[in-house]
């Protein structure tokens, strides 16, 4: 029986890989023919012919039609990725919002949401509830009601073990050792969402997988994505690929010590790049009006952020300076990076965006001065166009990508109501 059972998981495998090999193969070529998809992959036309028609089944490939006129051969009939059936869910969790993005198998927005929401307050078990109901309420939109659900990725801001899906620690949010994916998973199935697959990341991870798929330098194959929200992050990616480090805990830029002593970070140390420069830090000192007793509740942070920008507008001089000061802390913490890595481009996410104007001439003069290597290109650093989206999106992406690759199974489609 162990032997039939092995036997069993070999096929299985072997056709994943093949079912993802086959998707690949029309994502590159479409609009292509059986022959050529045969051709592109080197598996026999009766395999493909046979995996193809289960992937029309699910709704993942559709026949557009004969062979356009020139091809030589009888015509065929032609094959492309099918829009109109599936959904990946991106839903990212940070300190201020949740944010939900769905994609079809074309990585096009299909459906956007920004909600703001105090996670820190909520807590790890209310932000699980607020999250699935999201999620839930989302489903049932007509852009996506008819679609089936490929999958949910769960973008969180923090230390994660994507295998578990635990949130070992995530100090802005103040969640440690946290079963996001498990507990997720069973608040879903609560609203009829169960055998869905879920899983969680960084943030900045799949920041910069979103800026590599979509972004306005997608297809850079060397990037690197700061997040702009109450922390700071790094998702790194080289090569194309998301450099993660041997426990999947790379990135984690804004707990850098950049200075002996210093502020006190929220992870319990001093010094970090984190307290100098991050989102929360800028503004207890830009705008400490606003936060008279120096706490940031999720639910001030976009107000001051915006505040902040209107007054280095009106050219506030104590602003402009917090400012100028921490753009200098942020181009010390990304000429350590850039030295390391070197990158093509510095993409700067989150609430950065709207303060970069003032942030980037003192980043920009201190990464002159510290990076070794010399550099031909003026827009080393340069701002997301993807705004608050980018992690949502990017674990939407991810699962795109996933399917293409055979790491997660093919969905069925959707019963009819």
């Amino acid at each position: 029986m162990a032997r039939d059972t092995e036997g069993r998981n070999g096929q299985h495998m072997v056709r994943a890989g093949n079912l993802g090999l086959i998707l690949r193969a029309v994502r590159r070529h479409a609009p292509c023919s059986r022959a050529e998809v045969a051709a592109a992959t080197g598996l026999t036309k009766s395999t493909v012919s046979s995996i193809v028609a289960e992937l029309v089944d699910r709704g993942l490939l559709r026949e557009a039609g004969a062979a356009a006129e020139g091809r030589v051969g009888r015509p065929g009939v032609m094959l492309e990725m099918d829009d109109s059936s599936i959904a990946a869910i991106g839903l990212e969790v940070n300190v201020d919002y949740l944010t939900i993005v769905a994609l079809d198998l074309v990585e096009q927005e299909l459906f956007s949401r920004h909600a703001d929401f105090d996670a820190r307050s909520a807590g790890p078990e209310g932000s699980v509830r607020q999250m699935a109901a999201l999620l839930a309420r989302s489903l049932t939109d007509p852009l996506l009601a008819e679609r089936t659900v490929l999958g949910i990725g769960i973008a969180v801001p923090g230390l994660i073990d994507p295998v578990t899906g635990i949130v070992r620690y995530a100090p802005n949010l103040r969640w440690r050792d946290f079963r996001l994916g498990e507990l997720l998973s069973a608040a879903l199935a609560e609203h009829g969402l169960d055998d869905v697959p879920v899983f969680v990341d960084n943030d900045a991870n799949l920041g910069v997988v979103a800026e590599h798929r979509c972004g306005h330098l997608a297809g850079t194959p060397g990037l690197i994505y700061i997040t702009g929200e109450v922390g700071i992050g790094a998702g790194v990616l080289v090569d194309g690929v998301p450099l993660r480090g041997s426990s999947g805990y790379g990135g984690e830029i804004g707990h850098m010590p950049v200075t002996r002593g210093g502020p006190r970070c929220g992870c319990g140390r001093q010094g970090c790049l984190e307290a100098l420069a991050g989102i929360a830090a800028i503004l207890r000192r830009a705008t400490p009006d606003l936060l008279p007793d120096g706490s940031l509740p999720g639910d001030a942070v976009a107000r001051a952020v915006r505040v902040a920008a209107e007054r280095a507008e009106a050219g506030d001089a104590h602003v402009l300076r917090v400012l100028r000061e921490s753009g200098e802390w942020l181009g010390h913490g990304l000429a350590i990076l850039v030295n390391l890595l070197d990158p093509r481009a510095v993409v700067l996410g989150g609430y950065f965006v709207q303060l970069a104007p003032w942030l980037l001439p003192a980043c920009e003069a201190v990464l002159r001065d510290h990076i070794v290597a010399p550099r031909q290109d003026a827009d080393l650093v340069q701002t997301s166009v993807l705004g608050l989206s980018a992690a949502a999106r990017g674990a939407a992406a991810t699962l795109v990508n996933d399917l293409d690759q055979g790491r997660i199974p093919v969905p069925g489609r959707r019963p009819s109501s």
